[in-house]
């Protein structure tokens, strides 16, 4: 019997190329096509459904963090292969945290991913070795420190140094420390080119943009 997978993405091109791919597997049966994260839930809670390809970003609303985690709590026997096209490194950890199975890189495919949907149908859970490291104006993204990761991604929001330093329990002048190091790293001309270009990358996004409940 043919494993029923639910394509899970916000663009349509995305998941014609996944129906494309799929196609050519007999042991695999497209069940289900959705372009939100509430819809992928309800197709998973109304369907018999073995495996979600779920996007992590997808509009507004609901994201695929909380969608999988929905699912998990609903249908715990669903597996997920959450896929993303974006370094942050936090998606991974909150993946974990929810207990999403596997989780793939479209820009980076470290390995195939119907051989990732194969392995995880068979019991394996598949993770990146590594976070994607991103050109970074004159650096790669893995050339910053966690703390200034953790600095830039509340830059992103418009934080003051104060309201940054409040948030991580350090003082404005140290932030104010840290923003000038990564411009200096950088080369960015300002904290805003930072931010836009941290923000537009997909290199950070803030916490409330990605985790749901009263995290928001």
């Amino acid at each position: 019997m043919a494993y029923r997978i639910l394509i899970a993405d916000d663009q349509k091109m995305v998941r014609q190329m996944f129906s494309l791919a799929l196609e050519r597997k007999a042991d695999y049966e497209i069940a289900g096509m959705a372009s939100t994260p509430e819809e992928a839930v309800k197709i998973c809670l109304e369907k018999q459904i073995d495996l979600v390809l779920l996007d992590v970003v997808m509009g507004d609303g609901m994201d695929g963090l909380d969608a999988a985690k929905q699912i998990k709590q609903e249908r715990p026997e669903v597996k997920i292969l959450l896929v993303t096209s974006m370094p942050e490194f936090s998606f991974i950890e909150r993946a974990r945290e929810i207990g999403v199975e596997s989780f793939w890189h479209k820009e980076i495919q470290e390995q195939p991913l119907l051989e990732i949907m194969d392995r995880t149908m068979a019991g394996e859970s598949i993770y990146p070795a590594s976070i994607p490291a991103v050109q970074f104006g004159n650096i790669v993204s893995t050339e910053l420190t966690d703390v200034e990761i953790e600095v830039l991604r509340e830059l992103v929001t418009g934080a003051s140094n104060n309201e940054i330093g409040e948030k991580l329990y350090m003082s404005a002048s140290t932030v104010k420390r840290h923003i000038s190091d990564m411009l200096v790293k950088t080369g960015f001309k300002s904290r805003v080119q930072l931010a836009v270009r941290a923000r537009g990358g997909g290199l950070v996004i803030n916490n409330s943009e990605i985790r749901g409940d009263d995290r928001k």
